[in-house]
């Protein structure tokens, strides 16, 4: 059986459930993005505040600074820059930082749809997430969401989603449409003992159409950032315990990939091959800390000889 480590999905009592579906069909705009890179703590700001959700001005005028505009078409600039300016929400996800190879963060931030699918095998989430072009994805809930979320702007150390999606459940008497842009900015840094440790910050900002955004505040406006951050912190610890897995169970790691039936065959292949890569690089660190057979004799005639 492969293990993917301490991974948990909380469970909701049935009172509630109906208000925690209506949140995360709002927030699957927030949520869509999970994942995080190594690095040092002063590549975003204040240590001791930078791990705590933001909503204020400050944060937000923040998030605009770091928008890679000069990467843009000016279509695309136009798209993130009317929703940034009839912002409904806006909210910085709290930072986190756990331990994975960049090199599977970024393919996993690229490739979202790798991540839920994995989670469709393990029936950890109702969420579903198809690739439907080179960077478009179709997200579909079963709370009530379906979105079309596509990729900007795609570097190291930063991603620019753009959404558009509707929400319809049974709080509501009539679908609310929104809009979304999504920055996860990263940055990466490596300990004394080589290994690599990922921070993640994320900022949304959603805008929802007319009279959507008072029917939020009146019922489930509080639960969305809540349920925006619960996620966003699982989906990092899942992404980091696949980075472990793929180090103690590469060869089960490789099976999986040959099951993600909802995966377009090329990122199939590729996941395969990067955990195979990943896999060799771990074995050969390991191999690589162990005293050779000289060493080791000499360790031994050494303790004879005292």
């Amino acid at each position: 059986m492969l293990k993917l480590g301490p991974v948990s999905f909380d469970a909701v009592p049935p009172a509630a459930l109906a208000a925690r579906r209506a949140a995360l069909g709002i927030a699957v705009w927030i949520l869509l993005l999970g994942g995080g890179v190594a690095s040092s703590y002063a590549a975003f700001g204040d240590r001791n505040s930078a791990f705590e959700a933001n909503t204020s001005e400050t944060a937000r005028r923040d998030a605009v600074r770091a928008m890679p505009f000069d990467k843009l078409s000016a279509t695309d600039k136009a798209r993130v820059e009317s929703v940034i300016a009839d912002v409904s929400i806006f909210r910085r996800m709290p930072t986190r930082v756990i331990d994975c190879e960049p090199a599977l963060y970024l393919f996993l931030v690229r490739h979202p749809d790798v991540v839920v699918n994995i989670w469709e095998i393990m029936k950890a989430s109702r969420l579903k997430v198809r690739q439907t072009g080179p960077a478009q994805f179709q997200v579909t809930e079963a709370g009530g969401t379906v979105a079309n979320m596509e990729i900007l702007c795609s570097s190291r150390d930063t991603q620019l989603v753009y959404g558009e999606g509707t929400y319809q459940g049974p709080l509501f008497a009539r679908a609310i449409r929104g809009r979304a842009v999504l920055l996860l900015k990263t940055a990466t840094a490596r300990d004394a003992d080589g290994r690599f440790h990922i921070t993640s910050r994320l900022d949304s900002f959603v805008s929802i159409e007319p009279g959507g955004i008072e029917l939020l505040t009146k019922t489930i406006h509080p639960i969305i950032g809540k349920t925006a951050d619960n996620n966003f912190i699982q989906t990092l610890n899942f992404v980091g315990s696949l980075s472990r897995t793929i180090e103690t169970n590469n060869r089960g790691v490789q099976r999986l990939a040959t099951r993600l039936e909802h995966v377009p065959p090329p990122v199939r292949t590729q996941f395969a091959e990067l955990a195979a890569s990943l896999g060799q690089k771990a074995t050969a660190a390991a191999d690589s800390d162990k005293p050779s057979g000289d060493e080791t004799a000499a360790r031994l005639q050494g303790t004879s000889d005292r």
